[in-house]
């Protein structure tokens, strides 16, 4: 009789506990949000993708991180209608789909932050180290490494996180959750990468705008701005998310109401971490030559520059 008391308590206790932490507003605005992000996200990154690959020379350094960027933030992307349906309803989608999804979300998220930092060290070297000796070849690698080294590194955390996420009944609902037992060690150490690459973001960029101020013919580095824009509107949207999540690992309020508070900020944080995914191709369009090709596009212009780039043959409609 003990034993059937105690297993009472404790589901109680349960559900107590997650009717503390739903809040069904914010769970549909979260629903919403995501689906909205999903739309916006694939129809601008698929976008860029088809512009640099009609385009574009894709052994270009920048363009070999933009186009790797897309593909972090497609990856991401897809994760967005099972998590909308999850805040909306329950996770339907059984165990699998919860392994597989999250681990999605963890290397879209982390190679991100990765192929970012890449990204501003060698615009560092580019601009602020201009006068020293380039080698084209080895900047090349350096980009290829960059890129590589993201992925396997993202991919790896990634592995470990799926491992430690199952489908549990909790509370009458479906969730799929983490069954993490050093959760507050792991989340550290991922929150020590980001903070780590954070710095040496913003020491890179803190030169590179010095360095642009000084120079005499800025349209030089107007690459610069994009990617300076770029890297401002990823520490927006993903420096709030990841102190709300330390706070949250390391102090988890008791009082339901302080709890409910909490769990409504890291909502709106966690949607706007979200929404990065689908500003990189809306920044891009702040250089002019990505303004000029997305009007090639529109406007069906694209044959002579494509020929004359890639000496293909083509035509975008025929005349009659």
């Amino acid at each position: 009789m003990a034993f059937n008391n105690s297993t009472v308590n404790f589901e109680y206790e349960d559900y107590i506990s997650e009717v503390c932490e739903r809040v069904v507003v914010m769970e549909t605005f979260g629903g919403s949000s995501y689906i909205l992000i999903f739309i916006l996200s694939i129809i601008g990154n698929c976008l860029l993708l088809y512009v640099l690959f009609l385009y574009e020379n894709l052994t270009n350094v920048t363009n070999l991180f933009v186009l790797n960027l897309a593909c972090s933030d497609l990856m991401l992307t897809v994760t967005l209608p099972f998590w909308a349906i999850y805040r909306l309803q329950d996770w339907f989608f059984g165990d699998f789909a919860c392994k597989i999804v999250t681990a999605s979300h963890i290397v879209g998220l982390y190679s991100s932050i990765i192929l970012l930092t890449a990204m501003t060290v060698d615009r560092f070297i580019t601009v602020v180290l201009h006068n020293m000796p380039r080698n084209k070849v080895r900047r090349q690698r350096f980009a290829a490494l960059s890129c590589a080294a993201a992925w396997i590194i993202s991919i790896s955390f990634s592995v470990y996180a799926a491992t430690k996420v199952t489908v549990e009944e909790r509370g009458g609902r479906s969730m799929c959750t983490k069954i993490l037992n050093d959760e507050i060690g792991y989340k550290l150490a991922v929150s020590l990468l980001f903070f780590f690459l954070l710095s040496i973001i913003c020491f890179c960029y803190s030169a590179i705008l010095k360095t642009v101020l000084q120079a005499s013919n800025r349209r030089k580095h107007r690459t610069v701005v994009v990617v300076l824009c770029i890297v401002a509107a990823f520490i927006i949207c993903l420096v709030p998310y990841m102190i709300l999540d330390i706070i949250r690992s390391l102090n988890e309020p008791k009082n339901c109401f302080a709890r409910q508070r909490l769990n409504i900020a890291f909502s709106i944080c966690y949607v706007l971490a979200h929404s990065h995914c689908c500003m990189n191709p809306i920044l891009y369009m702040l250089s002019e030559k990505w303004r000029k090709h997305l009007l090639d596009l529109f406007s069906c212009k694209k044959v002579r520059r494509v020929r004359d780039r890639k000496r293909t043959t083509g035509s975008c409609v025929t005349q009659k």
